[in-house]
Parts: structure tokens; sequence; C-alpha cells
């Protein structure tokens, strides 16, 4: 199994383990050689008494920072589809292997979330100790616009979020900057981007009496830049995220929205309602109807579960989104495949959904993505606890 890959460099400077996600023309896109080296650094990291703590950053085509994850490798998720090729499932197994590995990290880690945060960017930052963004971070989980579901995680760390937020940003797929992030909890702190190099570089350079001491100085340099970013925008305060996102369909949504974007406005409040509301339902009517209901249902079961069994009811639901058997579905004519074919492939952005509508998709459709193809005991992610 090859364990290198130009497109991951690390290194360890003092007590501290520095990792460069380092394939920029990508936007550092998770492929599985990644994946297994980013496993393989910090599984030797753990247990290696002279590392005490971890920092992970992306490069750009400038030069480090400036971008972090935009995600999977969604191209050869596609290519790997219609090609039958086993190691897509490789990929999910190991990658969520990692994100498991990270939220479990015995050693302070320490993501620094410039730029694009999504998808599988996530899932390789949201286990941190402690999350950095800056005004240039771009976070969103927006898989439901390819046909996929918020996966690495996300039914475990969406559905942590206050009141329905993790409903809305699962199905909508809205991309946070850096206020918003620290206000719902996906963040931790926010450094000017500027100030970045000279970060990363402290932790090399001071002399630390332990990795905690690291934390506590990051944290000290950051608190300005922190507490100036955490105001958001007022649509972000507005309580109809709550009222909508908690009905308890997505065809509830979708009744409330056309509701309140219809409605007659009478202050500026209320414009600002309608407009988010208009906005909002738009959003939705772009996303895989079928996919929406699949998040939905996947966020509300995540909250009573542990990050092990999310990641286990995940694996099972993406290997469905591959292989829909209950729908007589898979390769070419799955919900992902056709998304990432819209999007990425043949970028025409109209993806042909089945079913087209939201009002169209019954629990039929829904309820057998959360069996699992798996006997307990043969589970790829058995192991995890």
């Amino acid at each position: 199994m090859n364990l290198y890959t130009e497109d991951v460099q690390h290194h360890c400077v003092g007590h501290v383990g520095l990792i460069t996600l380092n394939r920029p023309k990508a936007l550092n896109a998770l492929s599985l050689a990644m994946v297994r080296e980013l496993t393989h650094v910090l599984q030797t990291w753990q247990n290696d008494p002279q590392v005490w703590a971890v920092a992970i950053r992306g490069s750009n085509k400038e030069g480090p920072f400036g971008a972090f994850c935009a995600g999977g490798d969604i191209r050869y998720f596609h290519k790997a589809a219609l090609s039958g090729d086993a190691s897509l499932e490789d990929f999910f197994t190991e990658e969520y292997n990692l994100n498991h590995l990270i939220h479990n990290y015995p050693k302070p880690y320490i993501a620094f979330m410039d730029g694009i945060v999504m998808g599988g960017g996530m899932g390789v930052s949201q286990g941190a100790a402690l999350r950095i963004v800056t005004e240039r971070t771009q976070m969103a989980m927006p898989e439901t616009h390819i046909g996929l579901f918020p996966d690495v995680g996300g039914g475990y760390f969406l559905s942590r979020c206050a009141g329905a937020m993790g409903e809305y940003l699962a199905l909508t797929g809205q991309v946070m900057r850096c206020g918003e992030a620290l206000t719902v909890g996906l963040a931790d702190a926010c450094a000017a981007s500027a100030d970045l190099p000279a970060l990363w570089q402290g932790l090399s350079d001071k002399n630390w009496s332990d990795a905690a001491a690291m934390v506590t100085w990051l944290r000290e340099q950051t608190q300005a830049t922190t507490q100036a970013a955490s105001t958001l925008r007022p649509v972000w305060q507005d309580p109809a995220i709550d009222t909508v996102f908690s009905l308890p369909t997505v065809t509830d949504m979708v009744q409330a929205l056309q509701t309140q974007a219809q409605s007659q406005v009478q202050s500026e409040s209320q414009v600002l309602d309608g407009q988010w509301a208009s906005q909002t339902l738009d959003a939705l009517r772009h996303r895989s109807p079928l996919m929406l209901h699949v998040s939905l249902e996947l966020v509300r079961r995540g909250r009573g579960l542990s990050l092990a069994e999310d990641l286990r009811m995940e694996r099972d639901l993406v290997r469905h989104c591959f292989n829909t058997d209950h729908l007589a579905r898979r390769g070419v004519s799955s919900e992902t495949v056709e998304g990432i074919r819209a999007l990425a492939v043949d970028k025409d952005r109209q993806p042909k959904w089945q079913p087209s509508r939201i009002e169209e998709i019954t629990p039929d459709m829904v309820l057998p993505f959360f069996e699992s193809p798996w006997p307990s005991s043969a589970h790829p992610l058995r192991h995890l606890s």
C-alpha cells in the first residue's frame, strides 16, 4: 500500500508536527493517497513522545495558506463509480477512520482553516482542539448540491449546532464566513490571514513548556480578532431559521418558506425575512430532493449518536448513494454520480434529479438508506469506539 504522496507534506520542528496539504490546483481536495498519508503520519506522531502537538494547513498556488481543503476528490468519485473501481469503497472507509482519529487524537491538533473549508476539509478540521478561521474562510457542507449528504462526521458535528442550525446548514449548504462559523460553534478562533505565517512559525520557534502552552498562546494571539469577528449578519440572527428548519419534513419546510416569501411585508425586518425565505427556497429547489430528505434524517438521528456510531451510519449511507438497490439505481443513474456530472464533469449545472421535486419523496425512498448492508460484525468501521 502506497503511503507517500507529495500532496501531503509533513515534518517536525521542535515539539510540533507540521502538516501542509499541497494539492493547490485541486484546492487540496483529498485523494485516497492523501487520506492514507495523513492517517499514517498522525498514527506515527501520536506514539512519538517528541511530538507534543500537530498543526495542519493548506496551500494555494502562491504558497502556504489561502486554501485549506475543498473536500474529497469528486472527479475521482465519478470516475470510480462508473468504472466499478473498488478503491471507492476504501476511500470512504479510510476517510471516516481518519475523521475518527482526528476527533480522538491524544495530542492537541490545530487546524488553520484559511480559505475554502468544505466537505472533506471539515472532516480533517472539525475534530481539532483549536479551529482557527480567517476573513478569507468560506466554510460549508454543500454535499446536497452534488446528490450526496453531509458526511465525514457531519451528522455528528452539525447536529450539535444550536437549535435547527444543523438542519439549515446540512440542507442548504450555506457558506459561512469567520464570524458565522464562530457563532454556530464550528470554529474557535479567528486570525487575520496576514498573521498566519507568524503564528505558524511561532509554533516552531518558541520554547514551549508543554502542548497546552501552545494552544493558550494561539488563543491569546487571536483573542482580539476573534472578538471582532463574533458578530453575525442580521439574517443569521433571524428566528425564522429555527422556525422553518425544526419542522418535521423537508416538504413542510418548503411550504413554510413559500408562505413566508409570498407574504405581504410591512417592515424592514419582514422584508429581510421575505428575502431570506425566497433565497433559501431557491437553494433547496436546486438540491437533490432525495438527498435533502436523507440529510435531514441523518442530522436528526445524529443527535442521539456518538461519533463512532454516526460514522458507521454515514458509511452505510454512502454505500447506498452509489448503489441505491432499493430504487434500482447504480452508477450513472445514482443521484451522486449525476450531481457530480452536472457540477464538475460536464459543468452544465442542470442535474436530472430523480424524483425531480421535493414533494415527490416518500419514506420508502429514504429509510432504506439507513439499513446497513453489513452485519455489525462485518461493518468496515466496526472497530471504532
